[in-house]
C-alpha cells in the first residue's frame, strides 16, 4: 500500500530510487519490517503528511520519525503496547492510571476476563479491531476521555449476582456452576463478546445435560 502511493504521489521520482527489481523487492521487505506495530490508520496519516511537506519519498528513518511525532502529538502507545498494557491491568483496570483512555476503553470492550485468561491469538484481534476504531476517532480531532469513577456502587452488577443466585435455587444448581454458565450476563447486552460467551454457555450446558435456554438478559427467573 505504501510504495503504490509513493509510486503515485512522487512518479519518476520514485522509479529513480530503484534501479533494479531486486533493488524495489528488498527495499519493500526492509520497510515491512521497519513498520511492524504501526496501525493502517497510522501509516495513511503519514504518507499523508509526506505528500504535503516532502518533494522526494523519504527514507525509513524519515518515515519512522513521522510516525513517532504523530504519536507523540497524540500521546498514542502501538496497538501491541496497548494490548499488553491491558493484559497486565486487567486483574484491577479501575486502579490502574492508563497511559491513554481508549487503552482503557479497547480493554473493557474486549473484555477484561477475555484478557487475562485467553491466548493472545485469540483475543488480540478483537482488541486491535476496537483500538484500532478509537484511535481513528483520536485522529480524526475527538476528545475521548476516561469514564468517571462510580460514586455508588454498580447496581447492575448487584442485580446479576442475585438474578444468578435465584436461577441456581430455581434449577438446583451449584452456585459456582451457575455463575460459570451465567458469566456473560456481566458483559454489555448487545456486544459480540456477550453473545459469543452466551452461545459457549449453552453448548456447556448441553454438555451438562442440562435441559436449559438459557436467558439472553436479566429478567425474571424461568
Amino acid at each position: 500500500m505504501i510504495f503504490a502511493r509513493f509510486m503515485a504521489i512522487y512518479g519518476h521520482k520514485f522509479k529513480s530510487c530503484f534501479e533494479t527489481q531486486d533493488e524495489l523487492r528488498l527495499a519493500k521487505r526492509e520497510w515491512a519490517l521497519s513498520l511492524e506495530g504501526f496501525s493502517e490508520a497510522e501509516l495513511v496519516s503519514a504518507v499523508n503528511r509526506c505528500k504535503d511537506s516532502l518533494a522526494w519519498m523519504p527514507s525509513i528513518a524519515e518515515f519512522l520519525a513521522l510516525l513517532r511525532e504523530q504519536r507523540g502529538e497524540l500521546g498514542l502507545p502501538s496497538a501491541h503496547q496497548a494490548y499488553r498494557e491491558a493484559c497486565l491491568h486487567a486483574e484491577h483496570p479501575s486502579q490502574h492510571r492508563w497511559s491513554h483512555p481508549i487503552v482503557y476503553l479497547a480493554g473493557k470492550e474486549t473484555g477484561w476476563f477475555e484478557l487475562r485468561g485467553e491466548d493472545e491469538a485469540q483475543v488480540f484481534p478483537q482488541f486491535d479491531y476496537v483500538y484500532q476504531l478509537l484511535v481513528q476517532r483520536v485522529q480524526q480531532g475527538e476528545e475521548i476521555e476516561m469514564p468517571l469513577p462510580k460514586a455508588l456502587p454498580d447496581q447492575r452488577e448487584v442485580t446479576v449476582a442475585r438474578f444468578i443466585q435465584a436461577f441456581a435455587q430455581t434449577h438446583g444448581l451449584a452456585d459456582d456452576v451457575a455463575a460459570s454458565l451465567l458469566y456473560y450476563l456481566t458483559k454489555p447486552l448487545g456486544s459480540r463478546v456477550r453473545e459469543r460467551l452466551h452461545q459457549q454457555a449453552q453448548t456447556q450446558a448441553e454438555a451438562l445435560g442440562l435441559k436449559l435456554l438459557l436467558p439472553k438478559q436479566v429478567d425474571s427467573v424461568s
